[in-house]
């Protein structure tokens, strides 16, 4: 775009930080920090010195966000650049255009942003650095904690404690399906409440054998539906979770690709904003492939505390180009961020929406059936949004009604009162963790996704399914003139690609609540966004906003190190039955144990101890199935000469064949184990080992 006078040299992020092994800053000397070159940027800094001392001028086009103002500075600094031999150039996509207008509209470096990302990580710094070394002495060592990290996981260790604590209350629900007569079409209908007792639920049920249904009133009135905004950090990360199964990491990263290579604008935005170049490039689009009555003007406005209006929506650089090279995954989310910008300019959808009154001649209630006709596609031909949707499978789809006349005699098909359960809150995906952080002001785009990678690398949060269990549940059936009652059963609670609290994670955030209040407290993390935000406005000064914060939390860190009690999560479960013993649940040195007895200084009467199994958790564990545990290990009978025995370690349940310790598969209970089971096992690793080819008469 630039000619051959322009040399364009990436500095791959960052090319230094904050000193490691030492906290880098001086608190007492206005928070002054210590940066170094990390040495896998040596060679990379060498260059560019070179590179810039031998050009007439050097323009720093790093993105415009915090990170990408103080990489700009951090290259100003340590490459020793002259003022008039700088220039600042910003622009929001790769495109010809926009690096042209941005090489003509050049600015210097913005200090205040340089200052709020200081402020930032001066912040985060002083925490890790002075609350870590507290988790090590009153909890675990090797732990470590984060200011916007312990708030993700508060959320999620409150919203686990939620679910184990709600208790399911049972109703019954009324379905009917009718046919009109002549053109046997199906009418599905509810009855809009729901019967707190089998009894009463059996009783409508009966009183329906002999009834006439009939549709006592019709109403029918137009319905219309707008399309989502186009997408922001946020929104990305949540639809492309529910539409195309990425994690918020993958969809960043795919995302920058995306940004590098010049197919859409810069991905880190809170902002909802489409620029009027790009609302022209949608209208045309729009015009030409399906006509203007698919077009609407739209703009929209962003609700997102602290969000930067300067910057635009993601959305594709050229509105025609509907796919682009690339891999699948590159080319999926291509599409999902290009469906939603051009749809966000449609017309609204339009539809006829029908309710049905259907009156039983036997009962006062009536039961409702809806159904909708779309007369105008509008943006739906290009994009329907998705949502995180718990009850989708008590839903049914929007179904569309049969042409029904009031006073219409309906023929009853089927009717059904069915047992349906409450159920608890939802656990956290990656996505609406996403949701959740942003609603509540903490964070920022560019830290959503390290966020939720930090607390999974750190052991607190993991990301997994989890079977469920089996219930039963009462069926009665009206068919035929017929009533049958039946007891069926249905699995509940599984589930898939949720977060859920470690132990450690659980007593790590239990100890942070207890003694630092404001490091969890999601107002008091929101608030600090805020400040930050008000740094990089000129609104506020960044080294007053730290000495408020970290006066009182010293004194926070100073106090527990004196005065709290080592946590880990203790749990009294009962009683051994066989000693007589007070049997505990909590975390050890080397995770999540039961221990039977307690402490004391006779030699010969020391507690003993046991792993939790994998699926057991501190919280949760009860008093018999932690005593299983201490069956574990058990001997087997020897397979080819070598001792065989069940156990389980520190890395989870094994079986040891002489030497060697072979993990039990994942979900496997090791007390099941047979030497039938265990030899299969031992003969499942040695195939696993054993080598694929050779290379020179080696294996290999």
């Amino acid at each position: 775009y630039l000619g051959k006078d322009f040399l364009v040299k990436s500095s791959y992020g960052h090319i230094r930080d904050l000193v490691k092994g030492d906290m880098g800053i001086d608190i007492a000397n206005n928070f002054h920090q210590t940066y170094e070159v990390p040495p896998d940027k040596k060679q990379v800094v060498a260059e560019l010195k070179k590179l810039a001392k031998d050009a007439e001028m050097v323009w720093l086009a790093s993105d415009e966000d915090r990170e990408g103002e103080a990489i700009s500075w951090h290259l100003f600094e340590t490459l020793g650049l002259k003022e008039a031999k700088t220039k600042r150039i910003v622009f929001h996509e790769i495109t010809k255009p926009a690096i042209l207008k941005a090489i003509e509209t050049p600015r210097t470096i913005d200090y205040n942003l340089v200052h709020a990302q200081q402020a930032r990580r001066v912040l985060d710094r002083l925490v890790g650095f002075e609350l870590s070394p507290v988790l090590w002495k009153k909890v675990k060592p090797s732990l470590s904690a984060g200011r916007v990290q312990s708030v993700a996981v508060r959320l999620i260790v409150d919203r686990e404690r939620e679910v184990n604590k709600f208790s399911a209350t049972a109703a019954f629900k009324i379905t009917a399906q009718f046919t009109t007569g002549k053109g046997r079409e199906i009418v599905k209908a509810e009855l809009p409440h729901r019967f707190d007792k089998e009894a009463d639920a059996e009783q409508f049920v009966n009183d329906c054998i002999s009834a006439n249904f009939t549709v006592s009133n019709l109403e029918t009135k137009p319905a219309k539906r707008n399309p989502a905004a186009p997408f922001t950090t946020s929104t990305l990360q949540q639809e492309a979770s529910r539409k195309l199964g990425y994690s918020v990491s993958r969809t960043m990263q795919i995302a920058q690709r995306l940004y590098e290579s010049g197919r859409i604008t810069y991905m880190r935005t809170d902002s909802v904003n489409l620029s009027d170049t790009a609302l022209q490039a949608a209208a045309a689009e729009i015009n030409s492939a399906w006509g203007e009555k698919y077009h609407q003007l739209r703009v929209y406005k962003t609700k997102s505390a602290g969000a930067q209006e300067a910057h635009e929506a993601i959305r594709p650089t050229y509105f025609n180009h509907h796919t682009v090279p690339g891999d699948s995954s590159e080319q999926r989310l291509y599409e999902l961020i290009w469906k939603r910008a051009i749809a966000s300019q449609m017309s609204e959808a339009l539809f006829e929406k029908t309710t049905a009154q259907i009156g039983i001649s036997t009962r006062k209630e009536n039961l409702v059936a809806e159904g909708e006709v779309l007369k105008f596609d509008g943006f739906l031909k290009v994009y329907l949004e998705s949502h995180d949707d718990e009850d989708a499978e008590e839903a049914d789809d929007n179904n569309m009604l049969p042409p029904l006349t009031r006073g219409q005699q309906l023929e009853l098909k089927e009717l059904n009162a069915t047992e349906r359960f409450s159920r608890p809150p939802a656990r956290y995906t990656e996505a609406s963790l996403v949701k959740k952080l942003e609603e509540l002001g903490i964070g920022r785009p560019s830290t959503y996704a390290p966020t939720i990678s930090t607390i999974q690398n750190r052991g607190y949060v993991v990301k997994e399914e989890r079977d469920g269990r089996q219930r039963s549940f009462s069926a009665i059936t009206l068919a035929d003139g017929k009533v049958s009652k039946q007891i069926k059963t249905e699995i509940t609670g599984a589930e898939k690609g949720k977060l859920f609290p470690t132990d450690i994670g659980e007593v790590v955030n239990d100890f942070l609540v207890e003694h630092f209040k404001g490091i969890v407290d999601f107002n008091f993390t929101a608030n600090v966004e805020k400040e930050f935000d008000e740094i990089a406005q000129g609104l506020q000064e960044w080294t007053k906003m730290l000495h408020s914060f970290y006066t009182p939390f010293h004194i926070e860190v100073e106090t527990t190190l004196e005065n709290a009690d080592r946590a880990n999560g203790e749990r009294l479960l009962g009683i051994d039955p066989v000693s007589g013993k007070n049997v505990y649940a909590k975390v050890g040195r080397y995770g999540p144990l039961v221990q039977i007895g307690e402490l004391t200084d006779d030699e010969n009467d020391k507690p003993r101890y046991a792993s939790l199994a994998k699926s057991q958790t501190v919280a949760t564990v009860n008093l018999e199935d932690a005593l299983e545990q201490f069956k574990l290990p058990f001997q087997l009978e020897d397979y080819q000469g070598k001792e065989v025995s069940v156990g389980v370690g520190r890395f989870g349940p094994y079986v040891k064949w002489g030497e060697a310790y072979i993990s039990v598969p994942k979900n496997e209970d090791p007390l099941t184990i047979d030497i039938d089971r265990a030899i299969e096992i031992i003969g499942e690793k040695i195939t696993a080992d054993a080598p694929i080819a050779e290379f020179d008469g080696l294996p290999v």
